[in-house]
């Protein structure tokens, strides 16, 4: 067994680079990440307009990582079908639907965790 190697700070902060790279990567080769952000962008000046509590901070943020994270899994498992198979396969066609579909639902709930949040802000506006 090799053993692994030593801990140092020079190779977190390489770490930490390439982590930056792969969502810079993410954010300019998807167009669906564009429309992340917009969203990010408006729940959060949405909540800092209401002055949202820190539960319900909590699960907005939550919410808006998990999209987050989805939509750079099906990233770069797009980008590993890709190389691994540059001509059109039925398999790889149904692997890259299902990845889009596990975005889609991550994106579903956060809207319907926005929709829960924010309806008793917005109805006490109306009132």
């Amino acid at each position: 067994m090799s053993e692994s190697p030593k801990f140092s700070l020079q190779g977190r902060l390489r770490s930490f680079r390439y982590a930056g790279r792969g969502i810079i990567t993410m954010v300019a080769s998807q167009h669906n990440a564009w429309v992340h952000a917009a969203a990010s962008v408006a729940v959060i000046t949405t909540g800092l307009v209401f002055g949202l509590t820190r539960l319900e901070w909590f699960v907005l943020v939550l919410a808006i990582v998990s999209v987050w994270t989805a939509e750079c899994l099906n990233t770069a498992f797009e980008f590993l079908c890709d190389v691994t198979s540059p001509e059109f396969h039925p398999l790889v066609e149904k692997a890259k639907d299902v990845a889009a579909g596990a975005v889609l639902i991550t994106a579903v709930g956060a809207f319907a965790i926005g929709g829960l949040v924010f309806a008793p802000h917005v109805l006490k506006l109306l009132d």
